[in-house]
């Protein structure tokens, strides 16, 4: 990957430009308006979102009013939990297309495999839901379906009853969580790796091994993050409001990671664990 809108390559073969740019945790309004604007500014040509985050609207307003076509957009977002079955995700897709003032998505995904509200009948209704994004690619409402915090139980068990398998599964991936064992079922299956959080948590800018590398390469932690995570083959979806930050994000395709300091960058300690989809309070 040399540019910003390279792409993957998706099962299904539709193309999706190789970095992300997310939006958890970008306040409705004005604030994720100016956000989505600022990365198409920068070059990016892939939004990621979730009915979950509540800036639906806010994130069409700024696809809107940057300019960009729609077409050359890849635009991603997710059923939220309360909506796993049938009808209710048929339902939630159609709201989310309403929300973001667009007549079809470029990836919708399951937000969370094993929600509270059923969790003793995770299974039936994943499938439900499954089958009824079936039919809205079908439809050509969406043109690729994918999963979100989907272990390889959660897999497995969708597999059981699905006639697609999924384009991509967005989880938690950056340096010291590399979650291995589903990222290797997910090769084997053709699934592409998405990496929400590719930058950790604040904690990131504190280990020193990340900072001396950034030193090293002459590039900021985060594009240190950023760049490891492409070279692992992963998607990266970086997030941020501020329209420098967001730019220097996408600065990473004029410097290649040793090998060694690839393994150094997987190695690092201090930055938690990925969620367990089974034991979450929502």
């Amino acid at each position: 990957m040399k540019h910003l809108t390279d792409c993957y390559t998706l099962n299904n073969g539709t193309k999706i430009p190789c970095v992300g740019f997310g939006t958890w945790q970008t306040p409705d309004g004005e604030t994720a308006v100016s956000a989505v604007k600022a990365a198409l500014d920068a070059g990016y040509r892939h939004i990621a979102t979730a009915a979950a985050y509540g800036n639906e609207e806010s994130v069409g307003v700024g696809i809107k009013q940057s300019g960009v076509a729609r077409e050359d957009i890849f635009l991603t977002t997710k059923l939220w939990n309360g909506d796993h079955g049938y009808e209710a995700t048929l339902k939630a897709c159609d709201l989310s297309l309403k929300k973001l003032g667009t007549d079809y998505l470029d990836l919708y995904l399951i937000h969370w495999p094993n929600p509270k509200a059923f969790r003793d009948c995770w299974e039936e209704k994943n499938a439900e839901s499954w089958r009824a994004m079936e039919e809205l690619a079908a439809a050509g409402k969406v043109r690729a379906i994918g999963v979100s915090n989907f272990m390889i139980r959660h897999m497995e068990a969708l597999l059981k009853t699905a006639k697609t398998v999924p384009a991509a599964n967005q989880i938690k991936l950056c340096p010291g969580i590399t979650q291995d064992e589903v990222v290797d079922y997910c090769r084997q299956k053709g699934i592409l790796l998405q990496a929400y959080s590719p930058l950790g948590t604040g904690k990131i800018f504190d280990i020193a091994e990340m900072r001396d590398l950034a030193q090293k390469y002459g590039k900021t932690v985060a594009q240190v993050c950023v760049r490891w995570s492409l070279q692992m083959g992963f998607n990266p979806l970086p997030k941020s409001v501020s329209a420098d930050r967001i730019a220097e994000n996408a600065g990473v395709f004029d410097f290649q990671i040793s090998e060694g300091d690839m393994a150094v960058i997987s190695a690092v300690k201090g930055l938690g664990e990925a969620p367990n989809p089974d034991d979450r309070s929502f």
